[in-house]
């Protein structure tokens, strides 16, 4: 594609920010996801008015931003950081409203066809911020951060925002929000909620962390050489796969997303041809807010666990689809209040970190996202989003990230995966050839 020239960088603050920093006690579930990278979505947009001035789209775009501040202070502040006697450090998320990043860039020679026509070519990676930051990097760098990029027919919004101050539901938010304040609204239809009294009951004071296991978090990870691709499932496909899950085992339990979920996995493992015996592993992001009664659904951070469960191939490939969804099925069945309840409060005592090298070292694939988001309906005054697009954070092998498709009731799994392995999913007549499945073009 064409290059991209950054016209203006400027910080973004809340526009009626008053009193005091408010202090937000970080959770388990938020520091876990200190040593990785953001959250990075992006999307595509036709060009709202060929005759608008871009100077004024711009300005409206900060100005609907800084309103919607208002309600997202987390986003507008800092992660603190506060060093101990003990050689320890605690953090904290402070909504100081020191600012988000806001970039405007123009891709020269840039169509929405150039970007629609590949679903993973990384130079749209260029259209976010703060790329290679990690999020423990926030006590210095924005949490949030927003580029607008003009396209020569359209435009692209892409946000990068810290995943230790957010999950993916309460991104969706953020953004929901922006951009019901840029249609007009003065007031959220769900406002954010950030109330944590429920963890009163679980931690006793800040979550301390030794020094030298912070250290570990700045050496350098060196991932494998990926693929990606976009596997877009339509609504027909997933009622069949739903259909013939549930068929095999005599149930009605299985969802859409474990049906596909286990037909992605069966099939990746299909072209590896394992040894019956060995062990293979499919790890499980899971909402905590369904789970937890004393969550509100609008509660604003991370309210994501993890779990999964283990196969061994012969079980994996020969016990067929249904047999591995609705194992799948009873593996999210098990998470429980009492299973959210006892993580918090056991995870301050010996606090585990995620890391890129810890998901690129589990034999298997790990799958996270919902296909529930509201991705599609962020009209910002013009009109529906023709396209949605990642960033490069966060690219370990085996990830299966989850996300709506753009017709209403599909699908789509971004799946990084060893270059072979990815080419001989796409390939493979059992994959493709069990369900109306489309494959995007794959990056080279």
């Amino acid at each position: 594609m064409g290059s991209i020239r950054n016209i203006s960088k400027s910080v973004v603050r809340a526009l009626s920010h008053r009193g005091p920093t408010q202090r937000i006690e970080p959770t388990p579930w938020d520091l876990q996801f200190l040593p990785v990278g953001p959250i990075q979505k992006g999307l595509l947009f036709p060009k709202p008015n060929p005759q608008q001035d871009a100077g004024n789209l711009i300005h409206h775009l900060k100005d609907s931003l800084a309103r919607t501040l208002d309600f997202f202070p987390p986003l507008a502040g800092r992660l603190g950081a506060i060093q101990h006697g003990d050689d320890t450090t605690s953090f904290s998320i402070d909504c100081n409203n020191t600012g988000a990043l806001f970039v405007h860039a123009v891709a020269d020679g840039v169509r929405t066809y150039d970007i629609l026509q590949h679903a993973r070519d990384p130079s749209v990676y260029s259209f976010f911020p703060l790329n290679g930051v990690k999020n423990i990097e926030a006590t210095s760098k924005p949490i949030l951060g927003v580029q607008v990029t003009e396209l020569d027919d359209g435009i692209f919004i892409g946000c990068t925002v810290n995943h230790s101050v957010t999950d993916g539901t309460s991104f969706w938010h953020f953004l929901n929000s922006w951009s019901e304040i840029s249609r007009g609204a003065v007031d959220l239809s769900k406002p954010p909620v950030f109330e944590r009294s429920y963890l009163k009951d679980h931690t006793d004071g800040p979550i301390r962390f030794p020094s030298s296991q912070l250290k570990q978090i700045h050496d350098e990870h060196i991932p494998s050489p990926l693929d990606e691709n976009v596997l877009h499932f339509t609504r027909e496909s997933i009622a069949k796969l739903k259909a013939k899950a549930n068929a095999e085992v005599g149930s009605n339990k299985i969802s859409s997303l474990q049906a596909v979920l286990a037909h992605v996995w069966r099939s990746v493992y299909r072209t590896k041809h394992p040894d019956p015996n060995e062990e293979i592993s499919h790890g499980l992001a899971f909402s905590v807010r369904p789970r937890l009664r004393s969550m509100p659904q609008e509660y604003f951070g991370n309210a994501v666990q993890f779990g999964g469960l283990t196969l061994k191939a012969r079980e994996l490939l020969e016990g067929g689809l249904g047999n591995v969804a609705l194992q799948m099925n009873r593996t999210v069945a098990a998470q429980t209040e009492e299973t959210m309840s006892n993580f918090l409060t056991s995870w301050p005592k010996s606090p585990v970190l995620i890391t890129p090298g810890m998901v690129n070292a589990v034999n298997g694939l790990f799958g996270i996202g919902s296909h529930r988001y509201d991705a599609y309906g962020n009209d910002f005054g013009w009109g529906r989003p023709i396209a949605l697009r990642s960033g490069p954070g966060n690219k370990v092998n085996g990830m299966m990230v989850v996300r709506p498709g753009v017709e209403e009731g599909s699908i789509d799994i971004e799946a990084c995966l060893l270059p072979e392995t990815l080419h001989a999913l796409v390939n493979d007549q059992y994959f493709v050839g069990a369900h109306e499945f489309h494959a995007l073009e794959m990056v080279a």
